[in-house]
């Protein structure tokens, strides 16, 4: 795993974003075409706000996200598929394909079905990622499966994870947080040819010391990426604070 500490988040979301581009330029260069992956939250922001801006042709661009909330529709603060169409896809000058997860659908379990249809041997250039302050991998908490080969499967979020959703003020109170989420698969995200990850904050320390230098371990889900061979890490000076390796 390759570690970059920048100076602060503007630094880190542009840099995270300025390398996120190159893959894709590649990619397109490569064979026509490229397919990513793109993740959410209060640390992808800034690299959202520089990825938007990349010199690249986003018609021959698909895009499939992370993870969504069971039962939250498209229009409430804290979906991520509306926090997608907002920071990413209504910035981008037509982008190929957006595949949503239907968190609100009437029937999880076919919603979950066709996402896997439609990932299901797809080649992933790039994974824009980051990680919870509970190591979460998307919305993989302790203790993570690792061994599903299923690209999207039904989670439940344990008690730190809806923790940190309140506290980054997605939602109005703690029961609000949803129990459930779809998550892609921490083995389905192993298969992105390149990982980006962007971690900024104190908060992440913790997360930041166990999934670069700790033991491999589904207790701590992103701990995994060690075994990926092309994963690129932005830290601030706060989520580096805690590593012995600087």
């Amino acid at each position: 795993m390759r570690i970059s500490i920048h100076p602060d988040k503007a630094t880190l979301g542009a840099e995270a974003a300025i390398e996120g581009g190159n893959a894709i330029r590649a990619a397109i260069r490569a064979r026509g075409e490229a397919t990513i992956i793109v993740a959410t939250g209060a640390s992808q922001f800034e690299m959202l706000d520089h990825l938007v801006t990349q010199d690249i042709d986003w018609s021959r661009v698909t895009a499939f996200h992370l993870d969504e909330y069971v039962g939250l529709a498209p229009d409430h603060p804290a979906s991520f598929r509306g926090y997608l169409r907002e920071r990413f896809v209504a910035r981008v000058a037509g982008l190929k394909e957006f595949v949503e997860v239907a968190g609100d659908a009437a029937d999880i379990d076919a919603e979950i079905a066709r996402l896997n249809a439609r990932l299901s041997g797809v080649e992933i250039d790039l994974c824009f990622a980051g990680f919870g302050e509970n190591c979460h991998l998307a919305f993989n908490d302790p203790p993570a499966d690792f061994d599903t080969e299923d690209p999207y499967l039904l989670v439940t979020l344990d008690a730190a994870c809806r923790q940190q959703q309140f506290g980054e003020g997605w939602f109005a109170t703690l029961e609000d947080v949803p129990a459930r989420a779809v998550s892609m698969s921490v083995r389905q995200i192993l298969k992105s040819k390149a990982i980006v990850l962007a971690v900024p904050d104190r908060r992440k320390a913790e997360a930041a010391r166990a999934a670069i230098e700790g033991p491999v371990s589904n207790l701590a889900p992103a701990s995994i990426l060690q075994r990926h061979p092309n994963v690129s890490a932005h830290l601030d000076p706060d989520s580096a604070s805690l590593l012995a390796r600087r």
